[in-house]
């Protein structure tokens, strides 16, 4: 199975490109969620030298959406990148305080809506911090404006119908990357009014299973965890609990060459929030 790009880029790799005209970094960090540990105290007021924010959050979302993380239209992902002065030809780092966490997201984002050379830092803001490279204090300024021009392709997302039609379905197989205690039920969801458990059919794979220290595993250490699931020929569906971290498993599966890839946006946020949708525990 071939890649036909390298999603990942060193912190050793991106020390070198900083004076490159062509680059842009983005720091795409989002605050802690339940139980991570907290950020590092150079996040949020330092930022990797000429980084730019990627509002998850408030800016490169849905704001009326019910459900957090919630993927906003062409149109506005299209005029966000633009003010961050994203062009069609520059190529896009992108990194968060965790390691690799919600870096991933921004990086299915950019390739959802048609942007070709978009790459994660492995291992983020704490890998820079251990190779002992600079950070700047953070300051907002105006950007000249960018031509992105976006694309959506919609099959990198699945909405709750569509996976609800392929949980029977053979050929599809829905993973989480959610942790095994969420996912089995045994603890509460970090988010009110939100069920405990799975979707029927689904496997777990943690996405903290596929890191060490922050950093992805390496391309053979994660195959010898992806074959143990025998998901041959499958199209795959990743969800977690927001859509984040699924993004972790979409990045994960993209460097083992799997070509079927997409993600649940609602993710259990929305899956567990509404009660016509099945749920077991086991």
């Amino acid at each position: 199975m071939a890649n036909k790009q390298f999603p990942l880029m060193s912190v050793e790799e991106l020390n070198t490109q900083l004076n490159d005209e062509n680059l842009i970094i983005l720091d795409a960090s989002i605050p802690p969620v339940g139980a991570m540990e907290q950020p590092t105290q150079c996040w949020p007021r330092n930022i990797i030298p000429g980084a730019r924010r990627f509002d998850i959050d408030k800016e490169f979302c849905l704001p009326e959406a019910k459900y957090p993380h919630t993927m906003p239209t062409t149109n506005r992902f299209e005029e966000q990148a633009r003010l961050l002065g994203i062009n069609l030809e520059c190529k896009i780092v992108v990194y968060d305080w965790y390691g690799i966490f919600s870096s991933a997201r921004a990086w299915w984002m950019f390739k959802s809506m048609g942007h070709k050379q978009v790459y994660v830092l492995n291992g983020g803001l704490p890998a820079w911090l251990n190779a002992g490279y600079r950070t700047e204090e953070y300051r907002a300024s105006e950007l000249k404006a960018g031509n992105f021009v976006a694309s959506f392709d919609s099959s990198f997302f699945h909405d709750s119908q569509s996976v609800l039609s392929k949980l029977e379905d053979e050929n599809y197989c829905v993973l989480d990357a959610r942790a095994s205690a969420r996912f089995y039920g045994h603890v509460a969801e970090p988010r009110a009014g939100v069920r405990s458990g799975h979707m029927p059919g689904a496997l777990n794979l943690p996405f903290i299973e596929l890191l060490e220290k922050g950093q992805m595993k390496s391309e053979p250490e994660l195959i010898s965890i992806i074959e143990k699931l025998t998901l041959t020929d499958k199209s795959l569906i990743f969800s977690c609990g927001s859509g984040v971290t699924a993004c972790v498993l979409a990045l994960a599966f993209d460097i083992c060459g799997y070509p079927h890839l997409s993600v649940y946006d609602g993710s259990w946020s929305e899956w567990g929030a509404r009660s016509e949708l099945p749920v077991v525990k086991d």
